[in-house]
C-alpha cells in the first residue's frame, strides 16, 4: 500500500514538473513584455483581418503565456481552442526565424494568416519583413519550422 502512495506521489510529481518546467521555457521563449503576448493585441482579432488591442481586464494565461482579449467572446474561442490563434514562432517576426533562426520583435499590426495559422513581422524604419516573406514564403517557412525547433523542442 505504501509503495502504492508513493508511486502516485512521484508520477504526479514529475507529472506536474514537467508541465511547470515547460511552460517557463515557453514564456522564456515567448516574444512577451511586460508577461503579455502580442503587445497586448487580441490573438483571436487577428482571424477577423483586424487586430484589436486587449483588455487588460480579459485576459487568459496559456501555459505560461498571458494573452488580452478585446472582448469576452474572444476570449471564450481562445480558450476553446488556444493552439489556433497563438502566433507562429512564439510571435517572433516570422520573417527573421526563417531567414536567420534569430528572435526579433515585432510590430503587432503587421500579419498574415496562413493555413490558419497567425504570423507577425518586423515592421519599422522602412523595413517591412512581410513583403521581403511573401517572396520566399514557402522556403522560409520551412527553415522558421526548423529554426523554432530550437528554442520550443
Amino acid at each position: 500500500m505504501k509503495n502504492g502512495v508513493l508511486m502516485i506521489v512521484l508520477v504526479i510529481t514529475t507529472f506536474t514538473f514537467t508541465f511547470a518546467q515547460s511552460d517557463d521555457a515557453r514564456k522564456k521563449n515567448f516574444n512577451v513584455r511586460k508577461g503579455i503576448a502580442i503587445d497586448g493585441y487580441d490573438p483571436v482579432s487577428y482571424f477577423d483581418n483586424k487586430p484589436l488591442e486587449g483588455k487588460e481586464e480579459i485576459k487568459e494565461d496559456y501555459k505560461g503565456v498571458t494573452y488580452f482579449f478585446a472582448t469576452t467572446a474572444n476570449l471564450n474561442k481562445f480558450k476553446a481552442s488556444p493552439e489556433k490563434y497563438e502566433p507562429a514562432y512564439g510571435g517572433w517576426c516570422a520573417f527573421a526565424m526563417g531567414d536567420s533562426g534569430e528572435k526579433v520583435k515585432v510590430d503587432p499590426e503587421t500579419f498574415k494568416i496562413l493555413d490558419g495559422k497567425l504570423y507577425v513581422f518586423y515592421n519599422s524604419w522602412g523595413n517591412n519583413t512581410l513583403t521581403t516573406w511573401n517572396k520566399n514564403e514557402k522556403g522560409l517557412k520551412v527553415k522558421a519550422d526548423q529554426n523554432w525547433k530550437k528554442y520550443i523542442p
